[in-house]
């Protein structure tokens, strides 16, 4: 898949200082490590490397923050989205397969964006959206993450506009990430693109550096109020937004 005597020695650097920033920003939210890590490391590796090594380091990260705030998780939340992630998951692989990866990018990043201005500047829930919500956001959250790996932002947003406890949102977003990446890496194993020596070695070396990562994000978590917990995610939302169009366009 890769030649080890290949690769820049700039990724030994890089990759580990990336997957840090990643999944301390897992770490404090429940999502984003895929949308941060893929678009930097893409410079070094390829792409079907990289997306089923990230979905085992997903695993491993949402089951982490699992295990730990199980307590926290709201399972009528969970248990509303679920049907439509896996739905979503269905659409995306046989709809959006045909649909130039461009425009979806393109699409998807304004998307998103948009939303986490809208986050930002109204940081404060004066009054929880309706649980139907829960049907758009299950089918284009599994959608996404089948295209790209990345459903999570669409959930943030779906969780955020229905409760203001900061330990549900990023406890049930964990749960439901890691619903998704253990899904995509069945996936993965059947269509064999997991079984090679490369990903299971990228996995062990890195894993240290996501545990680093969620430790330093699960103190800042602790730290915030709901309100800046809340623009947070948006900023997490504009600068995974911004990078897929930017991607997009150039």
């Amino acid at each position: 898949m890769i030649d080890p005597a290949t690769l820049s020695p700039w990724l030994w650097v890089v990759a580990p200082i990336t997957i840090v920033v990643a999944y301390v920003v897992f770490g404090l939210s429940g999502f984003g490590a895929t949308a941060i890590s893929v678009p930097i490391l893409a410079h070094f590796l390829p792409v079907s490397y990289l997306v089923p090594l990230v979905a085992l380091l997903d695993v491993v990260s949402s089951s982490i923050i699992g295990v730990r705030n199980r307590e926290h998780i709201s399972m009528e939340e969970t248990k509303r989205l679920l049907p439509w992630m896996f739905v979503g998951f269905v659409a995306g692989a046989t709809l959006l397969v045909g649909v130039p990866d461009r425009h979806l990018r393109l699409a998807l990043g304004i998307f998103t964006t948009v939303l986490g201005i809208h986050g930002i500047l109204n940081p404060t829930l004066h009054r929880a959206i309706s649980r139907l919500w829960a049907i758009p956001a299950g089918v284009l959250g599994g959608a996404v993450a089948t295209v790209f790996g990345a459903g999570g932002p669409i959930y943030a947003t779906y969780m955020s506009g229905r409760t203001n406890d900061k330990h549900a949102i990023r406890s049930t977003l964990s749960t439901l990430i890691f619903i998704s990446s253990f899904s995509r890496a069945i996936v993965y194993a059947v269509s064999g693109l997991l079984l090679h020596l490369a990903i299971a070695a990228g996995a062990a070396v890195l894993v240290p550096f996501v545990w680093a990562g969620l430790r330093i994000g699960q103190r800042i978590h602790v730290g915030l109020t709901t309100e800046q917990l809340r623009r947070t995610i948006g900023a997490l939302l504009v600068l995974a937004g911004a990078t897929l169009a930017v991607r997009a366009v150039l």
